[in-house]
């Protein structure tokens, strides 16, 4: 009897650390949100917007860690391999977690086994736009065009893989083209030369087509959500011009080190669509035009795997590989 109660004094003392460690609050100190673009990007704009009523729900400052480089891929793996306690977490685009995998013959990280979904954010669509040097005021007019003239045209993207690329990609094939991807460093870029007349067309993020044809510089066709954007409404969509089914959006999501606690991850969620879908982030987003959206984790999870599949597919018949 001695024995059996020393035993179970030791086992209770032994416990003691774990049961102090599994009831600590949460957050305890502040929080990392790592984005993996520039300051100034649309990603680390929209998670400032997140930020502030974020650390105000959770009661511990939010500080906006900024770490560009290899395409979103570089601060994607820095969360990867964090300590999943709830401190660090992601803030990204679909590229390091959906094509950067399938394109890559390797990553420092693995997004299915190292990070854990926690909430789409937000979403826009991609807008055709292409000189209007071209003639053309339908996405019929500029098939007819590029038609008649295969292998003339020329379009820019921001690189083998990106949305813009395989938007592109899909709707050529979707289409019956011949046009010539020309990749850039970026949109700015793809801009610059499809005003020197270098290139002819692309697809690009509304926030930085939209200006340029508001000044008439460029000539927005039709826009790749399944159906018409709120915040684009005079444009038609490439599936209501003849391509049904058509869709490519690109979304932002926040994400957590793969073993993060369940109820970091729920309460986390819960927070974030509250956030998300209330009126004060959706005004926010409007000048950016991304749709807020919201989702739980599941939610996230089922939208990536779709994603996954989708895009695989297309990288597989492209035989394309990161360049």
């Amino acid at each position: 009897m001695v024995k059996r109660r020393a035993l179970i004094a030791v086992g209770a003392l032994a416990a003691a650390p774990l049961v102090g460690r599994a009831a600590a609050p949460w957050p305890s100190r502040p929080i990392r949100l790592v984005v993996p673009f520039p300051g100034g990007s649309s990603p680390d704009l929209i998670a400032r917007d997140l930020a502030e009523p974020l650390a105000q729900a959770l009661g511990q400052a939010i500080v906006i860690d900024n770490k560009p480089g290899a395409g979103g891929n570089i601060g994607t793996g820095v969360v990867a391999k964090a300590a999943p306690d709830g401190h660090t977490l992601l803030f990204t685009i679909q590229g390091p977690l959906i094509t950067a995998p399938l394109l890559a013959k390797s990553l420092p990280y693995d997004p299915r086994r190292e990070l854990r979904a926690v909430s789409l954010i937000a979403s826009s669509p991609n807008v055709l736009v292409v000189s209007p040097s071209l003639g053309v005021d339908t996405l019929a007019q500029f098939v007819a065009l590029a038609r008649r003239r295969a292998g003339e045209f020329n379009y820019g993207s921001i690189g083998n893989g990106s949305a813009a690329h395989l938007a592109m990609e899909s709707f050529i094939a979707r289409a019956g083209l011949r046009l010539v991807h020309v990749p850039y460093a970026g949109f700015p870029q793809v801009v610059n030369a499809m005003l020197a007349g270098q290139v002819q067309a692309g697809f690009m993020v509304p926030a930085i087509a939209m200006p340029q044809v508001r000044a008439g510089k460029l000539k927005a066709l039709a826009v790749t959500s399944a159906g018409r954007f709120a915040a684009l409404a005079e444009l038609p969509t490439v599936a209501e011009s003849g391509y049904a089914g058509f869709e490519a959006t690109s979304w932002q999501a926040m994400l957590a080190p793969a073993g993060t606690p369940t109820p970091i991850v729920e309460r986390l969620s819960a927070e974030v669509v509250r956030i998300v879908r209330g009126d004060a982030f959706r005004r926010a987003l409007l000048p950016l035009y991304f749709s807020a959206a919201g989702t739980s984790p599941e939610g996230l999870d089922s939208l990536m795997n779709d994603e996954r599949k989708r895009w695989g597919a297309l990288i597989q018949q492209l035989k394309l590989e990161r360049e």
